[in-house]
């Protein structure tokens, strides 16, 4: 069961998120907006105050050089001297505030060229010259006045100009004023209102979480207590109890495994019976092959015997070659019974773990199957464990008469060795006999094969295939590296 968010708490928090954009983007251009007209309002101010302080200075200049052509007092002439001084700086200034306006900027250029026009009026009258006569100097004045008139018109233009602006601009801001508060407040009350709609909804959804976890827990306790259930039928399967069974008639996953499991458990209980009674059948045939097939053998071997005993000398060399070729047979049919046997009973007769010492397990093989004309080497890592005694006793008991009885020579040198790998110790039983073909490291673990004609060496083809069965049955494995003509490894790996 799996807990899902709601969309509609998804779709409204988007919302409140676009919201709350919304919010910010509409207060921020209502206040900037606010802010830029009241920059544009304070700007005019700043035109007019400029506009008018040229003015000023202007007019100032032009009556201090008056009352100095009155007076002659040189104290008239400061207006005249700081006006050579401000009105620089003030038209560099209407200049810096007028960028953006055309109009208004042609206008500052018209009395630029009036203020100098003005100071080439006013600069000789502030030099007493003698030599200028009175008509001059009242051309000069009257000049003088029409320039002052002229500029008095232009600062009239200027200021209509920009009182326009103010007007404007003004407005503007006052709009701004009252609809920033308004826009600032609706947007605040609908993200109050989003918020307290998503809260609702995200306690809702929590409770709503809460009670699917509750579910969640039923449902997980339950599960586990069939999980449980199944786990107990598989542990007493693998104890060997097949009669075990699952009550559980829920119709789900669980409910029909429950029904897969019992059903194989009760084609495992009858498996095993019939697997059971084949064994009881296979036991009854070593029964009657270790007594009934093998008392006629001894029958027949005795009266070979008798025949070879009463007439000795009546038998001829001919007759004497089919007699041996014939206890030949009989000897290697026993032998092929008794590996049959013993091939049969691999794995089916429990041995408890004993300690073993490898090294003293070897030396009692080697004088059972080592003749004497042989020399075994055992390797110092011969490990001290608890395993199946009788098991690997049969494994190197194989291997070693092997590796005897297919030796090429009188002689050969034998060498056991083991290393530690892990889980298990790796053994290498190696000869120096006449070695094994590649094509055939496989083939010579198959029931009844031999590389060697069986009338040459003594063979039924069993041994190697009894070596793996042991084996595999204690979950071993082996192998072979040899090559023809340098000898042959036999290495098997045995869980410690």
């Amino acid at each position: 069961m799996k807990s899902k968010i709601d969309p509609k708490i998804v779709v409204g928090l988007a919302l409140a998120v676009g919201v709350l954009l919304l919010t910010a983007a509409a207060s921020f251009w209502s206040i900037r907006g606010l802010k830029v007209q009241t920059e544009r309002v304070e700007h005019t101010y700043q035109v007019l105050q400029e506009a008018e302080a040229i003015t000023a200075v202007l007019k100032d200049a032009q009556a201090g050089t008056r009352g100095y052509l009155l007076t002659g007092d040189t104290l008239y002439l400061r207006p005249y001297s700081m006006a050579t001084d401000q009105l620089p700086e003030s038209l560099a200034r209407m200049h810096a505030l007028t960028v953006d306006n055309p109009a208004q900027r042609a206008r500052l250029d018209s009395l630029q060229a009036l203020v100098e026009q003005e100071f080439r009026i006013l600069r000789p009258l502030t030099e007493i010259r003698t030599s200028m006569s009175q008509s001059a100097m009242q051309t000069l004045l009257d000049t003088d006045r029409q320039t002052l008139k002229q500029v008095r018109m232009l600062y009239a233009r200027i200021k209509r100009n920009e009182l326009n602006l103010l007007a404007q601009r003004t407005e503007l801001q006052d709009i701004f004023e009252k609809a920033t508060p308004i826009v600032v407040l609706v947007s605040a009350v609908l993200a109050v209102l989003i918020v307290v709609w998503l809260v609702m909804k995200i306690v809702s959804e929590l409770a709503d979480n809460r009670r699917l976890q509750g579910e969640l827990a039923s449902v997980n306790a339950e599960v586990s207590r069939r999980i449980a259930q199944i786990r107990t039928l598989a542990e007493q399967v693998v104890q060997g109890d097949y009669t075990v069974k699952i009550t559980d008639s829920a119709e789900d996953n669980l409910g029909g495994l429950a029904a897969s499991l019992n059903r194989m458990t009760q084609t495992l209980d009858e498996s095993f019976s019939a697997l059971e009674k084949r064994n009881q059948e296979l036991d009854q045939f070593a029964y009657v092959a270790s007594h009934d097939l093998k008392a006629p053998l001894r029958g027949v071997t005795t009266i070979v015997k008798w025949i070879e005993d009463e007439l000795s000398a009546e038998i001829s060399p001919q007759l004497r070659t089919y007699l041996d070729q014939m206890k030949g047979r009989l000897s290697r049919l026993e032998d092929l019974i008794n590996g049959l046997l013993a091939y049969a009973r691999v794995g089916r007769t429990a041995q408890p773990p004993t300690p073993v010492d490898v090294a003293q397990l070897l030396g009692e093989v080697a004088e059972l199957v080592v003749p004497p004309d042989f020399t075994l080497r055992i390797g110092p890592d011969m490990p001290t464990f608890v395993t199946d005694r009788l098991g690997l006793q049969q494994v190197f008991t194989n291997l070693l008469s092997n590796a005897v009885k297919y030796h090429h020579r009188g002689a050969g040198h034998l060498e056991v060795t083991c290393r530690d790998i892990g889980r298990c110790y790796e053994f290498r039983v190696q000869d120096d006999g006449p070695g094994i073909a590649p094509e055939y490291h496989q083939k010579i673990f198959l029931l009844f094969q031999t590389l060697r004609d069986r009338h040459t060496a003594e063979s039924t083809g069993i041994g190697l295939s009894i070596v793996q069965k042991i084996i595999d049955e204690h979950k071993g494995s082996i192998r072979v590296e040899s090559a023809p003509g340098q000898g042959a490894g036999f290495i098997f790996t045995w869980p410690k």
